[in-house]
């Protein structure tokens, strides 16, 4: 059985730690618990590698109905090995719904 991991929830998330197939639930979980929180930036790490988990983690943010809008993090915070995310203010975490 596998546990859970607890993290905690930031302005960042740092994915290298995570398997490639993890990371779409993994999105939706924590985005979710940022807005709880009031953070409505946030910045993705996935590294510059080959760019699959960078495809992996945009693919993931144009589904998720908690993303406003998606960019490569400026130069000094990363480049195109990390995405700034924009989730969705009248999210409500607790319902699931816009407010």
């Amino acid at each position: 059985m596998i546990k859970p991991v607890k993290i905690a929830i930031t302005d960042e998330l740092d994915l290298h730690t995570f398997r490639p197939e993890e990371v779409e639930d993994l999105l939706k979980e924590y985005f979710t618990e940022c807005i709880k929180l009031h953070l409505f930036t946030v910045r993705v790490v996935h590294g510059k590698g080959t760019g699959m988990l960078k495809k992996r983690v945009q693919a993931a943010l144009k589904k998720n109905p908690l993303v406003v809008s998606f960019s490569d993090a400026r130069p000094e915070a990363g480049g195109w090995g990390a995405t700034m995310v924009t989730l969705d203010p009248s999210f409500s975490a607790d319902t699931g719904t816009t407010c």
